[in-house]
């Protein structure tokens, strides 16, 4: 009797831990749940279900708000907002379909709304070369952003990625925590007009080595077609408008430093469809003074590097310490108007024990133009008749433009984070003659 007592005894323990476990995933997968991952729960369970069987859907949207409270070209207060509607499916056909090691995703995303930089922060003749709300670009329009499959061989050695991309998924790749483009997603594309970034997609293929656990090889090939760039071609896959390929390589090295990761990315690329001159015409001569079309380049080149590394932890928890990144990216002088570009940011995750889960960044950037391209301005000014930077057709003197952030992430549930922010532009586009600007930010992240 003794034992069976005890039996029972155990069983409704089981059962009453069994039950707290339930109830308590059942609350985590409710909508609108703190503790959900997603906005919209689990579906009762169905979400789940759907992982399990190979397919992840999934829905987000960034907002960005951003307003100019002192200085920059036109000095007028107002507010702009852009923001980017995605959808997609990521399926793991190993488990649909029984393939070994093959992934594949498909991604629509939808932006709309206007820059705060265009007009209010830089000079409209002469633009910004970074801006103060990274998810404004590419067109007010629904794109096929990403439509490839993936597989991995030679046990997992060998990684071949293959269908319509962008080269910053693989490349040059960093996060996009800040609202300034100068701290968000992958560079190079920021400042080289035949690499596109997200959210347009082309045709390529990429092909990573794995040399050892903490080191990779990669080298890829991406259609360029500037017509992918055009309203209404949001979905085109044909190769009708290709002006060449670019061919990016990157080594990645992700160690442990004192116990902690990291990733040091060193890269190169090719571009091989024409670019123009920054200065020269065909015979070598200025183009502004000559009056010449400007000398054609079959190609171009550039290289990057990229660090990221956590450097303390807090209270012994490694998901909470100070990290630290650097971006650095150099660019053709022949072709290229940005020649170079530098950041470096620090970034402390769970500042305060009751908000384990926020974060505090801070960041700085230097953007240098090409000094061939304010000659060229020099000498089209000289040969307009334009002194004054006033006058209408007068082309901007543009040298270094630097850009700072300071942010904090409000992590206010596990499906959204709102972050506002401070942002300091020098020297807007690189024109001395616009003020330094200061803009108020807020930018909203959320999963559905």
């Amino acid at each position: 009797m003794k034992k069976q007592h005890n039996n029972a005894r155990l069983i409704c323990q089981l059962s009453a831990a069994a039950a707290l476990v339930l109830s308590a995933n059942a609350m985590a997968a409710d909508a609108f749940s703190a503790d959900s991952k997603w906005m919209t729960g689990d579906w009762g369970g169905e979400r789940t279900k759907l992982i399990e069987q190979g397919i992840d859907i999934k829905a987000d949207y960034v907002g960005e708000m951003g307003a100019n409270l002192h200085g920059g070209y036109n000095d007028d207060k107002t507010g702009r907002y852009s923001d980017q509607f995605g959808l997609g499916v990521a399926l793991d056909l190993q488990k649909l379909w029984g393939w070994d090691n093959t992934q594949a995703k498909i991604q629509l995303t939808n932006r709309n709304g206007q820059n705060i930089s265009n007009d209010r922060i830089g000079d409209p003749r002469a633009g910004t070369l970074s801006s103060s709300m990274e998810v404004y670009g590419r067109g007010h329009m629904v794109r096929l952003t990403q439509f490839w499959i993936q597989h991995q061989m030679f046990d997992n050695k060998l990684d071949v990625k293959l269908g319509y991309f962008g080269e910053g998924e693989d490349f040059n790749t960093f996060p996009c925590d800040f609202q300034n483009l100068s701290f968000c997603g992958s560079q190079v594309g920021n400042y080289v007009n035949t690499w596109y970034n997200w959210p347009v997609a082309q045709a390529a293929i990429r092909v990573k080595y794995n040399i050892t656990p903490e080191l990779y090889a990669q080298i890829g090939a991406y259609n360029q077609n500037p017509s992918q760039l055009e309203h209404g071609n949001g979905f085109k896959l044909s190769g009708s408008g290709t002006k060449g390929t670019v061919i990016p390589v990157e080594l990645v090295w992700s160690p442990k430093v004192n116990n902690l990761p990291g990733e040091y990315r060193v890269g190169y690329y090719k571009s091989a469809a024409d670019a123009a001159d920054v200065r020269e015409d065909i015979n070598g001569n200025d183009a502004a003074t000559t009056g010449a079309a400007y000398r054609t380049h079959s190609s171009k080149t550039g290289y990057w590097f990229v660090a990221q590394q956590q450097l303390t932890t807090h209270n012994g928890d490694a998901s909470r310490g100070l990290n630290i990144a650097a971006n650095a990216t150099f660019h053709d002088k022949d072709t290229n108007v940005v020649d170079n570009y530098q950041s470096i940011m620090l970034v402390y995750k769970g500042p305060f024990d009751a908000r384990p889960k926020d974060d505090v960044g801070i960041g700085a950037a230097r953007l240098h133009v090409n000094s061939d391209v304010r000659k060229n301005a020099e000498l089209l000014n000289e040969e307009g008749g334009f002194t004054d930077y006033s006058q209408a057709g007068y082309s901007p003197l543009r040298s270094t433009e630097y850009n700072y952030e300071i942010n904090y992430g409000f992590h206010v549930t596990n499906w959204l984070t709102v972050r506002p922010n401070l942002q300091y532009v020098a020297h807007p586009g690189g024109v001395d003659k616009v003020d330094n600007a200061l803009v108020a930010g807020l930018k909203i992240q959320s999963t559905f």
